[in-house]
């Protein structure tokens, strides 16, 4: 019997999404069981939480039931099923070097893009207000990292080497919903990470997670 993952979560959750866009890399089967986010708990949560049930599946001959956290989640698919569809990893030494992107992606680029997102692109959408101080703090901030990211893409094609990757595809949700708002000019005026974008965003994985939403 195949294996068939059940995915728990909200199209507009950027963990989620996460999720999603890997198992579609992996070109792997799943279902996707919707969850209101809102339900029970605050809006906020719509960032975090996604879940996904691993039937009769093993990594390491260790099963595994669910998990909660998106990267952990994404490793799993990544390692646990690396002859499948995009490598996504790099074996080797050059995997500490993604390592170290993927920890960019989740402790300095991830923590202010989300509140970007939350304040530009969620809290209107839910009809609250917008806190411009926060947006303008941060901007700055976010403003720094682009810069190291410049001159890291300026090096290679992708953040972890010459091929896409896990430390790539972490950023697509959040990058994806700053487009729409107005902290687009800050990765158009840096063409490195323009084109980054541009590449990264129009993958055909990231594209059906994208029609999930509409």
């Amino acid at each position: 019997m195949a294996e068939i993952m059940k995915v728990h979560g909200s199209v507009i959750s950027t963990a989620t999404q996460r999720v999603l866009a890997c198992l579609n890399e992996k070109e792997l089967e799943f279902e996707f069981i919707p969850v209101n986010m809102a339900v029970g708990g605050s809006i906020r949560r719509i960032h975090s939480s996604p879940s996904i049930h691993l039937v009769k599946s093993q990594l390491l001959n260790r099963e595994i039931s669910s998990s909660f956290e998106s990267r952990a989640i994404t490793q799993y698919i990544a390692h646990g099923y690396a002859e499948k569809g995009t490598t996504l990893i790099i074996p080797g030494r050059p995997m500490a070097t993604l390592s170290v992107w993927m920890e960019v992606e989740a402790h300095q680029f991830d923590p202010v893009a989300s509140k970007l997102n939350w304040e530009l692109f969620f809290k209107p959408m839910f009809g609250i207000p917008t806190d411009n101080a926060a947006v303008e703090e941060n901007e700055a901030k976010l403003t720094k990292v682009l810069d190291v990211y410049e001159a890291r893409l300026a090096q290679s094609k992708y953040l972890g080497g010459d091929i896409f990757t896990l430390a790539d595809l972490h950023h697509l949700p959040n990058i994806s919903c700053a487009m729409k708002t107005q902290v687009k000019k800050l990765f158009d005026c840096r063409p490195h990470v323009s084109a980054w974008v541009a590449d990264i965003t129009s993958r055909p994985a990231w594209c059906k997670v994208v029609a999930m939403g509409k």
